[in-house]
């Protein structure tokens, strides 16, 4: 089993003059606490690590030494978008490798029953995400920034990280939406113009990404809650 974590944006939106996945986070960045998760799982053999070129010493020295990390295998550098970036990962997964998970580096909250979950149903049905049912109505807006049609609650869940794939069907997905020059939001977006059917694993409402410093602060509070 091979993982890929995404971490090669610049954290504009943070505003910290550094790139969010080196702030601390209960006493470590927070990008260690995503890797220390994935790390723990007995099932993943390896970890591909995409960040930008301009933090390979920081990570090196502060996540990856720091914290004894031995599954992370290549640090590869990103690209000019987060599927390009996926996709320099990709490239690194062993070739015998079965199954791929995809997350984001931001998420240093993921469970490991999440983890275990995702490979399980993955092996059986070759296509997961975890994601939470929707709490709040919502609407879909026109550009008159009018209220077009408010769908059932029901049917909408927040997508989160990990997305878990067969090697094969992982590839094919971006090999084919770089052919067609598609860029898409997620891979699940890439997997379902195969199209392949993907199957919901129910996640916590705690695997939170860190993306504003408010974030940050409710993530704080979520480590002294959580063991």
């Amino acid at each position: 089993m091979s993982a890929i974590i995404v971490a090669a944006g610049t954290g504009s939106r943070m505003k910290a003059g550094i790139n969010k996945q080196y702030l601390f986070l209960n006493g470590k960045p927070v990008l260690a606490h995503t890797l220390i998760a994935f790390e723990k799982c007995a099932m993943i053999d390896e970890i591909i690590l995409v960040i930008n070129k301009n933090d390979f010493s920081i990570c090196e020295k502060d996540v990856i030494r720091a914290n004894r990390l031995k599954k992370v295998k290549y640090m590869v550098e990103g690209g000019s978008s987060r599927q390009e970036s996926m996709y320099n990962g990709i490239k690194k997964v062993h070739e015998k490798a079965d199954i791929v998970l995809t997350h984001d580096g931001a998420r240093p909250l993921i469970h490991q029953n999440t983890l275990l979950k995702s490979i399980e149903m993955t092996l059986e049905y070759g296509a997961t995400i975890v994601a939470v049912p929707v709490k709040e109505t919502i609407k879909v807006v026109n550009e008159d920034m009018e209220v077009a049609s408010t769908p059932k609650r029901s049917e909408l869940w927040t997508v989160q990280t990990p997305q878990t794939f067969s090697r094969e069907i992982l590839v094919k997905a971006h090999e084919k939406a770089l052919e067609d020059g598609f860029v898409g939001t997620d891979d699940a977006m890439l997997v379902e113009r195969l199209p392949f059917p993907i199957k919901i694993v129910k996640g916590h409402y705690d695997n939170i990404k860190i993306t504003t410093p408010e974030d940050l602060i409710i993530a704080e509070s979520i480590f002294q809650i959580v063991p």
